[in-house]
């Protein structure tokens, strides 16, 4: 398969966390939410799933979900308030160190996601393509090193040793999405909010960048810093 070629017809799954941290909203729900029953460019069904932002709970719904609908992709979504940004993770730490409680109460802290599991996994989608096609589609991205260490990172962690060891042939990815205007849990000063149809037309193509290349391009990605 080459980068242009797109891979057979199957399912995508598209998922979203619950409000956490205070918060009556969650723009990671509401962007799955919105995606779900559209249809790639070769007649891909996008399914959309909310995820609990619970440290003990998150993998029996996320495999459950795998289970019964076996797509060929996972892309999860999660918020980072203290982003300006729409952010391609590219790595995923064994590692669930929480600042805040979830919403069990529970705040695991120096806790591997899988006991003997590797340091760190990283992502196989084309995350520069990704990044570029939501910076094409007028939203502001960029590729990521950090998916931090609370349930986000958990996950990401479980999509891609899962996709290693459980789940053979699935691709999966992870994006931190900013906050919406108004929303509470926006802690980067001076910004606003980033509007909801713009993060939704920009997750929208990179959902589809994912989906049909392989390659990642080569350019620059890296921070300096």
């Amino acid at each position: 398969m080459t980068a242009s070629d797109p891979p057979a017809h199957g399912k995508v799954l598209v998922t979203g966390f619950e409000p956490f941290g205070g918060d009556d909203i969650n723009p990671s729900w509401d962007i799955a939410r919105a995606l779900e029953g559209i249809r790639l460019l070769d007649g891909t069904t996008v399914l959309a799933l909310q995820l609990p932002c619970a440290f003990a709970r998150v993998q029996e719904v996320l495999s459950r979900a795998i289970e019964q609908h076996r797509p060929q992709l996972v892309l999860a979504l999660g918020l980072a308030g203290s982003r300006t940004e729409l952010s391609v993770e590219r790595v995923a730490l064994n590692l669930c160190d929480a600042r805040i409680a979830d919403n069990d109460g529970l705040q695991p802290m120096d806790q591997p996601v899988i006991p003997d599991g590797p340091l760190a996994c990283m992502c196989l989608l084309p995350v520069k393509r990704m990044a570029q096609s939501m910076r094409d589609a007028g939203a502001p991205a960029a590729v990521s090193y950090s998916a931090g260490t609370f349930v986000c990172n958990q996950l990401f962690y479980l999509l891609l040793h899962g996709a290693r060891t459980r789940w053979p042939g699935l691709r999966a990815g992870f994006i931190h999405v900013p906050g919406r205007p108004g929303q509470r849990s926006i802690t980067a000063r001076g910004f606003e909010g980033l509007a909801l149809d713009v993060q939704i037309r920009a997750v929208a193509a990179a959902l589809q960048t994912a989906w049909s290349q392989t390659d990642d391009a080569p350019m620059e990605g890296g921070p300096t810093d």
